[in-house]
């Protein structure tokens, strides 16, 4: 049984695992797109008015721009982990953490491996037990 967040899963019935990466957060695009905006903004600006107001944007670009690098390293990307149940594909695990999302899907893997060594194989018949069989014996 793969229990996660109250949902419980049985592991013989998971197929098709896969991993994937969440979205990006908007919002880093976002303050990105305005320090690339106030970039181009600085360099026209230091053509056509002078040095001081292109320094002060550009400035004002530099501290935009590192904000958005810091909010990207406090907001990384989800790791997802996605499989089939029942028909239908659904989000099994996610995680910011890397070494978290690591450790739960190699034991959903170990899992599904020992679930699967421990189905029982159809028999195979020989023809003498065929013959016997058929013999009532």
């Amino acid at each position: 049984m793969f229990v996660v967040e109250g949902r419980r899963f049985p592991v013989a019935e998971l197929s098709h695992l896969q991993t994937a990466r969440g979205p990006h957060e908007s919002l880093w695009a976002t303050v990105l797109a305005l320090a690339v905006a106030l970039a181009f903004a600085a360099t026209l600006t230091w053509r056509g008015l002078g040095g001081i107001v292109g320094a002060t944007l550009g400035g004002a670009a530099t501290f935009v721009a590192l904000g958005a690098v810091l909010m990207h390293r406090r907001r990384p990307r989800t790791y997802e982990l996605w499989g089939m149940y029942r028909g239908q594909t659904v989000l099994l695990f996610v995680t910011a953490d890397e070494r978290r999302f690591g450790q739960v899907t190699r034991a959903l893997i170990r899992a599904r491996e020992v679930a699967r060594l421990q189905q029982p194989k159809p028999v195979a018949r020989s023809d003498t037990d065929q013959g016997t069989a058929a013999l009532g014996g």
